[in-house]
């Protein structure tokens, strides 16, 4: 039997962690100069994702330099970065999304009652990734959650929040953003946000 791998999708369709080579295949397929790499277990893959592609790709790997300025050094400013924020103390969560080369605010919604955040950092790419189809531009999209990447890669919001008269409103929000994700297509790249290199996502609420 073939020794299990995991494959780190940098920059593709789809980014992320992937267990299998289907899956990766499917994000980097038709995708000019993709960037992708196996990995011989989880724990290498997921520290990889968060390092810049060029320390891993390449000839010269560790010490190599990426071609465009933004891949790797740094966010690509011409993007959208989204983020949510939850208070334990009164279970409230908001989440918006930010133009990131300026930090405007572009939109923000909540509080929320009986929330959580992982909740409110899956609406918020599905927020975003409607209104970049609705106006019809094509800006990639930051998250710094790897949990609500998934939940948008598989179309389908996987949370143990119970609903409840309190969250009525939320719950519906999340069916409607399950909806729109399974009616419609997107170019937008969705992308990890590198917290430990660039610090924090420019959509946080400042709250920690």
């Amino acid at each position: 039997m073939a020794k299990k791998k995991f494959y780190v999708v940098w920059d593709g369709h789809e980014t992320g962690v992937f267990a299998t080579w289907k899956a990766c295949e499917k994000a980097i397929k038709n995708y000019p100069n993709a960037k992708y790499k196996s990995f011989e277990n989880e724990v290498q893959a997921r520290k990889a994702i968060n390092e810049p592609f060029y320390k891993h790709i390449g000839k010269n790997a560790a010490t190599a330099a990426p071609a465009n300025p933004n891949a790797g050094g740094g966010p690509i400013k011409a993007s959208i970065a989204v983020d949510a924020a939850y208070s334990s103390a009164s279970t409230n969560m908001e989440y918006q999304g930010v133009y990131t080369a300026d930090n405007s605010v572009l939109f923000k919604m909540g509080p929320l009652p009986k929330g959580t955040n992982n909740v409110g950092e899956f609406l918020a790419i599905v927020h975003a990734l409607a209104m970049c189809k609705q106006k019809n531009i094509n800006l990639p999209i930051y998250t710094d959650s790897m949990t609500a990447m998934a939940w948008v890669r598989n179309k389908k919001a996987k949370t143990t929040l119970q609903e409840e008269p309190a969250n009525e409103k939320l719950f519906d929000y999340i069916d409607r953003a399950e909806n729109w994700l399974k009616q419609n297509t997107w170019t937008n790249k969705i992308l990890k946000w590198d917290t430990k290199n660039w610090g924090e996502i420019p959509a946080d609420f400042g709250r920690k």
